[in-house]
């Protein structure tokens, strides 16, 4: 059986695990859709498979308006990857390209812009300014179909260059006008001051209670705060944008829907799709839990435990400097003590506007705290060094960073130890096969590769969930 013969049967059976894996397009409708797509199957002479939304845009294709293809979750694989192509993916996903261009992104990969350009087109049929484009479409119609604002601020708020672009871009990929798109909505647009409602999508089983239990854990004062009881908890966090700040709202669903529903308040929405990324890589929303399933499960050691607590994530973080601060004052390898964050925070953080509840302030940056006092001896002078070498560009942790050469960056700064940078290559550049310890693990850690994240998470669950 061939590879598109599968995808065949996968788009027969309407199994929703493959969405956002691929898509695949009708020659007799000029439609794409999500594997998962409930309309009558087409025939199989019909249809062609596109590793990309933006690829079959790029082939004439229009998203499905019932089963919006443009709302599913990411591929795992752009994680999971290390290679440029990887890279690349998380780096336009977090609207490089709209920010600095071709340009931008290809220094930032290490390649010249042809080099990225035809890499791209050959494994996922659209270069990076397609792919650009279709994130920004996709902008474009939450915001059409969740705010009142107008198409003219919906346009540059999504990266858009003019209206006119704008309004060509929505009638290609979705055959309807801007005003069109918002009269489907289901609801009415809510006002802009409620923040921007989403559904963040992800596929499989969500261990969501463990998810917010780990975050809670770990929850910086000022920074971020989880409320309500468990079982309906809300995560908030502020955030430091490109263009402003914001301030993101989860709310937890054990066991329903394939969403997470989130809010987030934006100073500028020019944030909205990195905003949007940056949540969904902090509740790994992207990952694909039955290929963790179907390697942890076929191990001994984690078998009962996969079948016992299935969709368990790895949390990642919105800022990856950030995480790198708090691994190296002793998150995740010693005891977790608020305190000391809370007091960092308070003295150097970057205070908001108007607090919101009790989130006052943004997270320090890096050149805040080179020079800064740390705390206790034991932390001060790596978490010191380390803030000199991201200021300084020593150490990148960009989400398109080298995950092999930011861990041997880390390893220069005095202090940092193995231990400290598998934790931050872990959370912070969101690798989904590190398997940090001090204690004595199973043998064969080789076979869990490459979800050795995961099997981390599943260890320190039966120990107690005292690492991460």
């Amino acid at each position: 059986m061939t590879v598109e013969d599968s995808r065949y049967e996968a788009v027969s059976s309407r199994d929703a695990r493959f969405d956002g894996v691929f898509f695949f397009a009708v020659a007799t409708t000029g439609i794409y859709c999500r594997p998962s797509c409930p309309a009558i199957t087409p025939k199989r002479e019909n249809v062609s498979f596109y590793a990309t939304a933006a690829a079959a845009q790029g082939a004439g294709f229009r998203a499905c308006r019932r089963c919006r293809p443009d709302a599913v979750p990411g591929s795992a694989d752009w994680n999971a990857r290390a290679d440029m192509v990887g890279r690349a993916m998380r780096l336009i996903g977090d609207g490089v390209v709209d920010r600095e261009g071709v340009a931008g992104l290809a220094t930032r990969l290490g390649y010249s812009a042809r080099q990225v350009q035809r890499q791209l087109n050959a494994e996922l049929g659209a270069g990076p300014i397609a792919l650009a484009r279709a994130q920004r479409g996709h902008t474009a119609r939450v915001l059409l179909q969740t705010t009142s604002l107008q198409a003219a601020e919906i346009a540059f708020a999504s990266g858009f260059a003019s209206v006119r672009q704008f309004n060509e871009t929505i009638r290609e990929i979705y055959a309807a006008t801007p005003t069109e798109l918002r009269t489907d909505a289901r609801s009415g647009p809510v006002g802009g001051a409620a923040g921007v409602p989403l559904r963040l999508a992800f596929r499989g089983p969500y261990a969501s209670a463990r998810v917010f239990d780990f975050l809670a854990a770990r929850a910086v004062p000022g920074v971020e705060e989880i409320v309500g009881a468990p079982g309906s908890r809300t995560y908030r966090r502020t955030l430091r944008l490109p263009h402003g700040t914001g301030i993101a709202e989860v709310a937890e669903r054990p066991g329903t829907g394939n969403w997470l529903d989130c809010r987030l308040h934006l100073g500028d929405l020019r944030d909205l799709t990195t905003a949007t990324q940056r949540v969904r890589r902090l509740f790994d929303l992207d990952a694909d839990p039955y290929a963790v399933a179907e390697r942890l499960g076929s191990d001994p050691h984690f078998a009962p435990l996969v079948a016992a607590l299935p969709g368990l994530r790895s949390p990642g973080s919105p800022d990856p400097a950030e995480h790198a601060v708090r691994a190296a004052l002793g998150e995740g390898t010693a005891p977790f003590s608020p305190a000391p964050l809370a007091a960092l925070v308070a003295r150097y953080g970057t205070p908001l506007s108007a607090p919101d509840s009790a989130l006052t302030h943004l997270f320090p940056r890096a050149e805040d705290l080179a020079e800064a006092d740390l705390g206790s001896p034991a932390g001060r002078f790596p978490a010191r060094d380390l803030c000199r070498a991201l200021a300084d560009g020593t150490v990148a942790l960009d989400p398109g960073a080298d995950r092999d050469a930011a861990e041997r960056s880390l390893l220069t700064v005095p202090g940092i130890t193995p231990l400290t940078a598998a934790h931050i290559r872990m959370r912070a550049l969101g690798d989904p096969d590190v398997f940090p310890s001090t204690e004595p693990v199973p043998p064969g850690t080789e076979r869990w590769r490459p979800w050795r994240s995961y099997a981390a998470h599943y260890w320190w669950g039966v120990k107690g969930g005292g690492q991460g």
